[in-house]
């Protein structure tokens, strides 16, 4: 039994853990080959987050979906490349819009080289990405377009914000289904779909992944405000800092407005100010940190990855089935 992909997945078919550990070695390498360019100083930006590492989550799904076909069919791999570039370019423009000053335990490319060259690499990304995607027909291509499509609405969506009238807890969580669960759930779809796998299989996956996808994200929002720069890689309360309202927040803005108690319109006021300022800023965390919010926001992660657990219940059991039932697992104790 070895470890691999996010969280120590725990691979318990020596057949399946060969399959994957070679499928994310050859997307290793795709990653590095797309990313070149003849230009050094693209080169250097564009591998930037590529060499920074990160836990290839959507990779790892694509090699377990495709495991409900022909795991050795040859748009696997690119497809799970496709989805990764995807995934980094998003990063790059992530990080100019929240000013992040780091990134998988590195500098952010918007701070080491500007919010220009960050946004064009992420760009660049984006383009190699349509470069690969286009060898693997026009399916591939409408299903990737789809996605994207729905990830960025889902961004516009978060810096609109709920309309007037809408529940801003329901608003997020649409949110989360485009910006995250949107590309999840190509994942596991491009992974049945170029596996050859029947069409039910397919969508089982594809529904699983977008919960799954949502969970994950609901995780980082736990993560962003619970844990230290060394675990989550990044900087603590980045959200926080730039007035994105995650989960926790928006239960604790939730709980202000039903009960109306002295101290959750405080911490709601202190959200509200400058948060640039360190001081503030550390004491927002630490209030938040011992919220009964946080751990509200905890059980809608765990809600998540249940749903995307019984997604699963139509496949057969196989050792593919059972490494996805952990996965769901493993994002709730990411969430602690």
């Amino acid at each position: 039994m070895t470890d691999v992909g996010p969280f120590g997945l725990s691979v318990r078919d020596q057949a399946l853990e060969a399959d994957v550990q070679a499928g994310l070695a050859a997307v290793e390498e795709g990653l590095f080959e797309a990313t070149k360019s003849e230009v050094p100083f693209i080169t250097e930006a564009a591998q930037h987050l590529v060499r920074a590492g990160g836990k290839r989550f959507r990779p790892l799904l694509v090699m377990l979906s495709a495991q409900f076909g022909d795991p050795y069919a040859p748009g696997i791999v690119p497809s799970a490349v496709v989805v990764e570039l995807t995934h980094l370019a998003t990063l790059y423009h992530d990080d100019v819009m929240d000013e992040a000053t780091v990134r998988r335990g590195v500098a952010s490319a918007n701070t080491r080289w500007g919010n220009s060259v960050a946004v064009l690499t992420g760009d660049f990304l984006f383009a190699r990405a349509s470069h690969t995607l286009a060898d693997l027909g026009p399916e591939a291509v409408r299903v990737q377009a789809e996605a994207f499509e729905r990830l960025v609405t889902g961004q516009i969506l978060e810096t609109a914000g709920p309309q007037d009238g809408r529940d801003p807890v329901e608003h997020y969580l649409d949110v989360l289904g485009g910006k995250t669960g949107s590309l999840v759930a190509v994942s596991c779809r491009f992974g049945a779909m170029m596996s050859g796998a029947d069409e039910t299989v397919v969508d089982v996956l594809t529904q699983y992944g977008e919960r799954l996808g949502v969970a994950f994200q609901l995780a980082d929002d736990v993560l962003d405000i619970a844990s230290d720069s060394h675990e989550s890689g990044k900087t603590p309360g980045t959200d926080l800092r730039e007035g994105i309202p995650t989960m926790p927040v928006l239960r604790l803005r939730e709980r202000a407005a039903r009960l109306g108690l002295a101290d959750d319109i405080a911490l709601c006021e202190l959200l509200d100010s400058d948060l640039t300022d360190d001081v503030r800023h550390a004491e927002a965390l630490r209030l938040l940190r011992a919220h009964p919010a946080l751990e509200q926001a905890r059980r809608d992660t765990v809600r998540y990855a249940q749903d995307a657990r019984s997604a699963l219940a139509p496949l057969p059991e196989c050792a593919a089935k059972a490494a996805l039932v952990e996965l769901s697992d493993a994002v709730v104790h990411r969430a602690g």
